[in-house]
């Protein structure tokens, strides 16, 4: 066996890192770097006091580094997961039940915690985030070092131990160009959805749970022209995307003393005070919808992200969720609005191997009847590929004002 399984070499070495960190003064969450180096020392004076037969030897000194960094500095047993870049998710049930999802596909793996190594492991989290859990706050969202993002529930409200679910922040596409080169959408559609974020129509990207929303919405808004304003906002920060005039902004829970919280609703009102010229919000669920919806309306183009089974069903959604703003809202207000705020919609799904794919792409011209908002499909995935489609998108002149003739386009694309 070697000493990094050695638990009390392990523990030994642990005590004189920390009391360095300690009497260094380093934050062990934000000096990693530092955290590596105090390691590397101590583990280099072990390595010589064992020649004189002192302590024994250790057979694996880099990997005693790398154990004693992730207990300091990372996130102890839970490291090598969030270390191995083919891991997308992880998740407790309880600390003896660790699961990890690769390529879309979960396991349970052979990894053991104690109920005490959780709440550690909680709390090193949430320290960086500035976000509490406690009995007042039994849930919370939160962003760890290196982007990615917690989920936390409560014992009490979580039966028998707090649920723990990290998705892994990996970025895997930048523009729409890498997601062609991953097989989530072709090239004709690609170009297509490039051309119409320059034209400035508005998209809203739909699909279920990490069907690649979020990266999506990522590479979209990396087409936006660099002369645009552009204002985020997101229940924790997961957008990525490089843009010279971008303000990202973030929600906040309450206080202590129950006040001080920031809502979506708050911070998509806000943003409008900024002068944007583009609005991304990261993912709308409730009654921000209708403050997105009413910016949209006005004339300032947006994205956003929602949970959806398909094109249709999410432009329902779109109209069902204003509802929840308050009783003086009426569907006969809604579904109009909605018809002439959202432009397209882009649904994704998981193919049967776990793979993230574009499943359609579908216009909305902006008719409504009884009730029901008219859609025009323009791309859908036919045995298996995304294909060109009968329907056109709506506002064709904004394309012409960005140089762009969308039927030579899509004309193109057959």
């Amino acid at each position: 066996m070697s000493q990094v399984a050695d638990g009390g070499l392990v523990e030994l070495l642990d005590a004189q890192v920390r009391e360095l960190v300690r009497h260094e003064g380093v934050d062990p969450q934000r000096d990693a770097a530092v955290v590596r180096r105090i390691a590397e020392s101590v583990v280099r004076a072990h390595d010589e006091r064992s020649l004189t037969g002192a302590v024994p030897p250790l057979l694996e000194p880099r990997a005693m580094v790398g154990e004693l960094v992730a207990r300091v500095a990372g996130f102890g047993p839970l490291q090598p997961l969030l270390d191995d870049p083919e891991v997308e998710e992880i998740w407790i049930n309880d600390p003896a039940r660790v699961f990890a999802a690769r390529h879309g596909r979960h396991e349970l793996t052979n990894l053991m915690l104690t109920a005490s190594q959780v709440t550690e492991l909680v709390e090193r989290m949430l320290k960086a985030s500035g976000r509490r859990l406690d009995r007042s706050t039994p849930f919370v969202d939160a962003t760890m070092p290196g982007g990615h993002r917690l989920h936390v529930v409560l014992d009490g409200i979580s039966r028998g131990f707090a649920a723990v679910n990290i998705r892994k922040f990996s970025l895997r596409a930048a523009r729409l160009a890498d997601l062609v080169e991953l097989g989530t959408l072709t090239a004709p559609a690609a170009a297509f959805l490039e051309a119409s974020v320059r034209a400035g129509l508005n998209l809203l990207i739909a699909g279920g749970t990490h069907t690649g929303k979020t990266t999506l919405l990522n590479c979209l808004a990396a087409a936006i022209p660099g002369g645009e304003r552009v204002i985020s906002a997101e229940e924790v920060w997961e957008l990525r995307f490089a843009h010279p005039d971008w303000v990202a902004l973030q929600t906040r829970q309450s206080g202590l003393e129950g006040t001080g919280e920031v809502t979506l609703r708050d911070l998509v009102k806000e943003s409008l005070r900024m002068r944007p010229s583009r609005i991304i919000v990261g993912e709308v669920r409730a009654a921000e919808c209708l403050d997105l919806l009413l910016a949209l309306n006005s004339g300032i183009p947006g994205m956003c992200t929602l949970h959806a089974n398909s094109g249709r069903e999410a432009l329902v959604k779109m109209c069902t969720l204003p509802l929840l703003a308050g009783e003086n809202i009426g569907s006969r207000f809604v579904v109009p609005t909605v018809a002439a705020s959202v432009d397209l919609v882009v649904h994704l799904a998981l193919d049967p191997h776990g793979g993230r794919r574009v499943e359609e792409i579908v216009a909305v011209p902006g008719r409504v009847e009884g009730e029901v908002i008219e859609t025009a499909v323009v791309f859908e995935r036919v045995g298996g590929e995304l294909r060109r489609s009968t329907g056109m998108p709506p506002r064709p002149e904004r394309y012409q004002r960005v140089g762009v003739d969308v039927h030579a386009l899509l004309a193109g694309s057959r």
